[in-house]
């Protein structure tokens, strides 16, 4: 079984599929490495082809990473938006909502400069993005998980009880 997390930009996916596969011994997978793998950039990817491009290039990698079987995947904050990615997600796993403030999702993002979704603002761009897409990460997730003040070690914890990994 898969354990696959998703949320907003800055929730800590990444960091807190590290520390599970760690924690579990599962292996690790990321979509928006298995994209930049294959095809460079996200931010040039973007600039190049647009964003309905990077998103078929997401599914891409979507379908890679669920092949594997026993990993921990996390995704890029828009992955779950695409039903044809919350079936091939759901289809040998569990998804868990990394669900996190706006205020700790802007304090974490201040400063990047390689999200392309966030140009124009990063205050203004996360509560947009996480107003539109919090509804939709709650009715895809197998699991919610609350992330604020917690280290990312504190989350793997509680998302391997969840699913009894330890």
């Amino acid at each position: 079984m898969n354990i696959v997390l998703c949320g907003m930009m800055g929730c800590g996916k990444t960091t807190v599929a590290a520390a599970l596969s760690e924690l579990t011994g599962m292996e690790h997978a990321d979509t928006d490495e298995e994209v930049v793998k294959r095809c460079g950039r996200i931010a040039d990817i973007f600039e190049k082809y647009g964003e309905a491009r990077f998103r078929e290039l997401e599914t891409e990698a979507v379908r890679a990473v669920c092949s594997r079987g026993n990993a921990v995947i996390a995704t890029g904050g828009g992955c779950v938006l695409k039903d044809e990615n919350v079936a091939l997600l759901k289809s040998g796993g569990k998804i868990v909502f990394l669900r996190a403030r706006a205020e700790t999702l802007v304090s974490r993002l201040r400063g990047d400069t390689e999200r392309p979704l966030l140009a124009g603002g990063v205050e203004e761009r996360v509560k947009k993005l996480l107003e539109e897409r919090t509804q939709r990460y709650v009715a895809v997730a197998d699991e919610i998980v609350d992330t604020d003040g917690l280290a990312p070690c504190e989350i793997a914890e509680a998302i391997a009880k969840k699913f009894s990994l330890i």
